[in-house]
């Protein structure tokens, strides 16, 4: 006899509609799975096996072959086992109910138990849009698929539960979304915490308000690592649609918070100076999200950015200008997007105290320049503010009278101004500053007359690229937005430019 259920597909992030066929026949016994199947799903059949005997139904003797369609696209891991089983009991059958408009996913255990599996929310998305009306996933993971509210979602404890659910002995409760655990922001670090350092503070309240990368240099003890800590509590609220984008890859990966698993709060990602290519950019057979997709809307923080690989830095080229990521592999290619803010810090030289205003550098001068050398012009091009983070005085530290700015206030500034940008590109795509076309920009992005002339000299003067040229542009248009201005005046030109100028004091050589 013949049976077939759906199911939903998963390769990277995108997702896709499954038929699993089975057929049950006479013949010697024998049990096959084709379809492109991987090691895991081909050992779905002992767990399928067991689970059906252990829930006290039988396993039919005769050759039963199962298909995965489509299938020209290679399936892997545990999450057909469900659907699998299913088919099986209904080709068999051992059960008679109508799945129509229904589709199954989950592991299962040798007891019949049901266990969470990785990417059900793009799954969850990709079975509403095929025009599936109920989806049944592990109980772990209902709360996830929930965030969809265009379809029932049904969370699965075991094969009994299920299947008394559509013979009507039982019913499954529909499952609800709630986000029950609430981030914390009065125990997160603050900014006003942080001594000093006025400049580094609105370098990365502008970063924050446009989306854009930063390089923080100085010495050891300046502040660099700790006022990046602290720039998650500056960052811009997450619309609803962000806020799906970066949970689809957070599943995926496999790293969602089941009681919480929207993810609301803006990514911070700081991966060791000895992370592979692959854990940066992605890898596997299938490619899973690296560094930089987990960072999509948020930050990717590099400490110690000359202490990278070479090839791990220059991989970050492409995807921070383009915002997505394409990793190829045998299996195919997948795209992650990598829209993210790169926040990097860095000594000036290996001892750290090149240009110290007290302390000597014990490094050569071609020590000096091998060092920041690691960083490519190309990669340093890419980064809009450069900024210096020199050490802090003992008067700074000490003093009691000068009140510094709060997290809460200086985000409240950098919300107002992402709110400006959000309704100026309504319908872009485009959200900040930092993602705007080089069309856009001569739409956005009007000077006054008195900025242009300035701007134009500046450009002949320190020689700017014109990647250069754009980033001051955009730059500008930010810390206008801060100032509440549609029109770039020269002091917005002048703050822009400040905050670009200091690989000519470093990068020189």
């Amino acid at each position: 006899m013949y049976s077939k259920v759906n199911s939903v597909g998963l390769f990277g992030i995108d997702s896709y509609m499954m038929e699993i066929e089975a057929d049950v026949s006479g013949g010697l016994p024998c049990f096959d799975i084709v379809g492109l199947p991987d090691t895991a799903v081909k050992e779905s059949r002992d767990r399928v096996r067991s689970a059906i005997k252990n829930c006290g139904y039988k396993f039919p003797t005769g050759r039963i072959t199962v298909n995965l369609a489509p299938a020209d696209k290679k399936k892997e891991g545990a999450i057909y086992d469900l659907p699998i089983l299913i088919s099986i009991l209904k080709a068999s059958k051992q059960i008679d109910y109508s799945f129509d408009k229904c589709a199954f996913i989950g592991e299962l255990s040798l007891d019949g138990n049901i266990r969470a599996v990785n990417g059900v929310l793009a799954m969850t998305i990709s079975a509403s849009q095929g025009g599936i009306e109920n989806i049944f996933v592990p109980y772990d993971n209902s709360n996830e698929a929930a965030v969809i509210d265009n379809i029932s979602v049904y969370g699965v404890k075991n094969i009994k539960e299920l299947l008394a659910h559509f013979s009507k002995e039982a019913t499954l409760e529909k499952s609800v979304f709630s986000n029950s655990k609430q981030e914390n922001r009065i125990a997160m670090p603050d900014f006003s915490e942080v001594k000093g350092q006025l400049l580094a503070k609105k370098a990365l309240e502008v970063a924050a308000a446009g989306g854009h990368n930063l390089i923080m240099i100085g010495p050891p003890g300046s502040g660099k690592s700790m006022l990046a800590k602290r720039l998650p509590t500056i960052l811009p609220e997450m619309t609803f649609e962000e806020s799906i984008e970066t949970t689809k890859i957070h599943s995926v990966a496999g790293i969602i918070d089941k009681d919480s698993p929207l993810v609301t709060e803006r990514p911070f990602r700081s991966p060791h100076h000895s992370v592979s290519l692959a854990g940066i950019t992605g890898g596997g057979a299938i490619p899973r999200p690296g560094e930089i997709s987990l960072s999509h809307n948020g930050v990717l923080f590099l400490d110690e950015l000359p202490e990278f690989k070479r090839d791990v830095m220059e991989s970050l080229r492409q995807p921070i200008e383009e915002g997505k990521i394409t990793v190829s592999r045998a299996a195919g290619s997948v795209t992650y997007p990598s829209s993210v803010m790169l926040v990097a810090a860095m000594n000036p030289c290996p001892c750290g105290f090149f240009g110290h205003p007290t302390k000597p550098c014990s490094c050569s001068r071609n020590a000096v320049v091998r060092y920041l050398n690691k960083i490519s012009g190309p990669m340093l091009d890419r980064i809009d503010l450069h900024i210096e983070v020199p050490p802090v005085d003992f008067e700074s530290l000490n003093s009691k009278a000068t009140k510094e700015e709060t997290s809460a206030e200086i985000r409240d500034r950098v919300n107002k101004a992402r709110q400006i940008q959000l309704k100026r590109y309504k319908g872009t795509g485009v959200t900040c500053n930092a993602r705007l076309t080089p069309k856009m920009l001569r739409e956005f992005c009007v000077l006054t007359d008195e900025a242009s002339t300035y701007l134009s000299r500046c450009f002949d003067e320190l020689g700017m690229s014109a990647r250069a040229y754009d980033r001051i542009l955009k730059v500008a248009r930010t810390i206008a937005d801060l100032d509440q201005s549609e029109t770039i005046e020269k002091k917005h030109i002048l703050s822009a430019i400040r905050f670009r100028t200091l690989d000519r004091k470093y990068f020189t050589e």
